[in-house]
């Protein structure tokens, strides 16, 4: 049973981590006007950003899928 708990929290954890990973993203797209007029980093800010996304699906997806498991058993 402690196993299924820890799987929960686990998946619990990262999902949050890739709601803080789109987060971060967001304030990316926030703060790239300014960015642009500064210095014209457009491009490593896209990438940053599809990184950022990427990474924080994979987490909230990952963790789905542990939450899953934890509670089918």
């Amino acid at each position: 049973m402690s196993s299924a708990e820890d799987r929960q929290e686990t998946g619990g954890s990262l999902m949050f981590a890739g709601l803080a990973l789109w987060v971060a993203g967001l304030l990316v797209l926030f703060f790239l006007p300014a960015a642009m007029k500064i210095g014209h980093e457009g491009r490593f800010a896209t990438i940053l950003i599809m990184v950022l996304a990427v990474m924080g699906a994979v987490l909230m997806g990952g963790g789905w899928w542990m939450r899953r498991a934890g509670s089918e058993r």
